[in-house]
């Protein structure tokens, strides 16, 4: 049995949900230097704030627009949450009801990229104990610019957007040990090649390549990116094939979730449905929402959070698709074993 050295993953992760309004979020435990936020109770855009590109610099998941100045939104990351500076429907429309995931990095600094064409500026905040990293960086339009994750490990999952460009979320799914394929966080599609983004190239413990595509890597253009390594007790980042029954599979992580966002990876016309451990208190996992949609959260009897893993108990071919393997990404609550020999329990 694998030990974690991550006794408490809530130090580096964790859901929260809060009502809209002049509230400020101050129920963590670290100060976060990446938020997502979604409004449950009706339609509107996935909010998604880091450190790095700043406070009221707004993304959202399910749209290919460009970077937003937004004042009356997230205003500044403390050390137990963040500020709101109104009731922006981003992060805080005046009652309505929302869930905010939240990650930690911390250690700061900045460098010039490497490999292909001219070298360009980046910074970043990481955190190699919970295998987490931001990076912001120019582009140069040439395959093989690589860019620096900071993590000391292979990371599983990168997800880049670029800040001043309408253009598609890519994910590089190294979890599926597959540098041909990419998915789109925006979007429905199945995996797709890799060559124009990343360069149909496996990330190293090191860098991320590039490919020429202005998705990742336009001429001077900023872009920002997430980048994710396995940690044992805290992260597992992998695939699944499931069997189309009421009666799913099992699928280990060694902790029992917090979050975890599954996509069908060969399978279009299938969301990124996202669960948690804040919305649903007890089995089953019924509600999600939706990285690639606005709407407000639906209800499904989708999956079991278990002491050691997580439990399909929907036959949807959206989570449950039998034939094409399924990505998932999943961050803890408690690890089965921590290194102080205390086990998670069941809900």
């Amino acid at each position: 049995m694998a030990y974690s050295s991550i006794v408490k993953p809530g130090d580096y992760f964790e859901a929260t949900t809060y009502t809209g309004g002049a509230t400020d979020v101050s129920s963590l435990s670290f100060q976060p230097d990446f938020v997502w936020a979604k409004k449950r109770s009706g339609s509107e855009n996935h909010g998604l704030f880091d450190a790095v590109r700043g406070a009221t610099k707004t993304l959202s998941s399910n749209d290919t627009a460009a970077e937003s100045t937004r004042g009356g939104s997230l205003t500044s990351f403390d050390s137990d949450g963040w500020s709101m500076g109104g009731s922006d429907g981003i992060i805080s429309a005046s009652g309505s009801t929302y869930v905010g995931w939240a990650w930690k990095a911390g250690t700061t600094g900045s460098g010039t990229t490497t490999g292909s064409g001219t070298g360009k500026a980046y910074s970043y905040s990481v955190n190699t104990t919970a295998g987490f990293s931001i990076i912001k960086y120019d582009g140069n339009s040439t395959a093989g610019h690589t860019i620096p994750h900071h993590l000391g490990a292979v990371p599983k999952i990168i997800i880049v957007k670029s800040t001043e460009l309408t253009e598609s979320w890519a994910v590089h799914v190294g979890a599926l040990n597959d540098p041909e394929k990419i998915l789109f966080l925006n979007g429905t599609d199945a995996g797709t090649n890799a060559s124009t983004s990343f360069n149909t190239t496996t990330p190293t413990s090191s860098v991320f390549t590039l490919g020429s595509s202005d998705r990742t890597n336009a001429s001077n253009g900023e872009n920002i990116a997430y980048c994710f390594a396995e940690k044992t007790g805290y992260s597992k980042f992998g695939t699944y094939t499931g069997n189309g029954s009421t009666d799913g599979p099992f699928i280990y992580t060694g902790f029992k979730p917090a979050f975890v966002m599954i996509k069908a990876s060969g399978f279009a016309g299938t969301d990124w449905q996202i669960y948690d451990n804040k919305r649903n208190t007890f089995n089953s996992t019924n509600n999600y929402l939706r990285a690639n949609l606005s709407n407000a959260e639906a209800a499904g009897d989708d999956i079991d959070f278990l002491s050691n893993g997580f439990k399909i108990r929907t036959s949807s071919g959206v989570i449950n698709n039998n034939t094409y393997q399924n990505i998932y990404m999943a961050f803890a609550e408690a690890p089965l074993v921590g290194s102080n020999g205390v086990t998670a329990k069941a809900r």
